[in-house]
């Protein structure tokens, strides 16, 4: 498995591009950006996990900090900074195509996965399809604040990965919430776990990143 490279590219970009470049032995041509939750960064062991299941079946994969935590090291994202962390995935996207000939990918972890949904909501050519972990569909006990004006504009094809005992979703509620969106999605379910989809490395469902791996290239039809 070919080690990961930092990479800071910051040249004709704001915000810059941080994170993490996976880079396959034997591509396919496909790139995939992966980015993180509210409290975390492009560290998180999922993260790193996924890039390097990816990574193995071929895709060119960038995992990296939103522009949020490229400017604080600790705490979540401000009122303020969702704008800018979606610019941020674009620039990411631009740095990326110079890399790839193939399909762009999107995904992320909770806040990073519904910035990258919104992102491309916003504009339905930017990628091929989504990966969305953790959907934060509303806060915890509080299914009032439901996070999906922007669903109904999503043409984007998209592979939900949810836990059945996420407090910021349950599956029935993820069910109807998908229902509001026009582009192809799928919905799996991860019996059991909870907002970190219950991954915990060598160990406890170590073979998530594989399981999701293999979802997501039936989804998008592409040799396993």
């Amino acid at each position: 498995m070919p080690t990961a490279s930092i990479h800071d590219f910051a040249e004709g970009t704001d915000p810059k591009v941080r994170g993490f470049l996976h880079s396959p032995g034997s591509p396919n041509g496909d790139g995939l950006i992966l980015t993180h939750g509210a409290g975390s960064n492009a560290k998180a062991p999922l993260l790193v996990a996924l890039a390097e299941a990816f990574c193995a079946g071929g895709f060119t994969v960038l995992r990296c900090d939103l522009p949020y935590r490229q400017v604080r090291s600790w705490g979540p994202p401000g009122p303020g900074d969702a704008a800018r962390d979606r610019t941020g995935l674009k620039n990411a996207v631009a740095v990326m195509r110079r890399m790839v000939s193939g399909e762009m990918f999107l995904g992320g972890h909770s806040y990073g996965g519904r910035q990258s949904s919104m992102l491309c909501a916003e504009e339905p050519d930017l990628a091929a399809g989504l990966l969305l972990l953790s959907y934060p569909l509303h806060p915890p006990r509080k299914p009032e604040q439901q996070r999906t004006q922007h669903l109904p504009n999503l043409r984007t094809t998209t592979l939900f990965v949810h836990g059945t005992r996420d407090p910021f979703g349950s599956i029935p509620e993820m069910e109807q919430a998908l229902k509001m969106t026009p582009g192809k999605t799928k919905l799996v379910p991860i019996e059991g776990a909870g907002h970190d989809l219950g991954f915990k490395g060598k160990g406890k469902n170590e073979n998530l990143p594989n399981q999701v791996l293999s979802d997501f290239t039936a989804l998008f039809g592409m040799s396993p």
